[in-house]
């Protein structure tokens, strides 16, 4: 995630900098330096604030579970963890899911994966293009 998606996401949710440093748990010397480009957004930050954009969008109605978009096989859904703990509107949250007929081995392999997943476009998508 980088500098203007970060804020954009943070606009989108409607949270002041000091509002959504309090919920990441981070200062707000830290949020202002995400914002800036100062320093890396951190794995954790980045999966907190697109776990809230997904909580914001399911209430709206917009998501539907990856195994039905990406229409998986019953083999493939048995042995992934989205399915195991009924998860498919998160599944870019949980890592070992079986994306791409493979799973991935770290965070930032599995987002490389993942930003160009219709399921997590589904909800990423109108609050990036937001004019905030």
């Amino acid at each position: 995630m980088n500098k203007e998606e970060f804020k954009r996401l943070r606009k989108f949710l409607g949270k002041t900098q000091k509002e959504l440093a309090e919920l990441l748990g981070v200062s707000i010397k830290t949020l202002h330096s995400y914002e800036q480009g100062w320093r890396r957004i951190s794995v954790s930050a980045e999966r907190q604030i697109l776990f809230l954009l997904s909580k914001k969008r399911a209430r709206q109605g917009v998501l539907k579970p990856c195994w039905v978009i990406k229409n998986c096989p019953a083999k493939r859904k048995k042995a992934c963890p989205a399915w195991e703990f009924q998860a498919g509107k998160l599944c870019w949250f949980i890592n070992g899911t079986i994306c791409e007929c493979s799973a991935k081995k770290n965070w930032h392999e599995k987002m490389a994966i993942c930003k160009n997943c219709q399921v997590l476009q589904a909800f990423m998508l109108p609050a990036t293009n937001e004019n905030n």
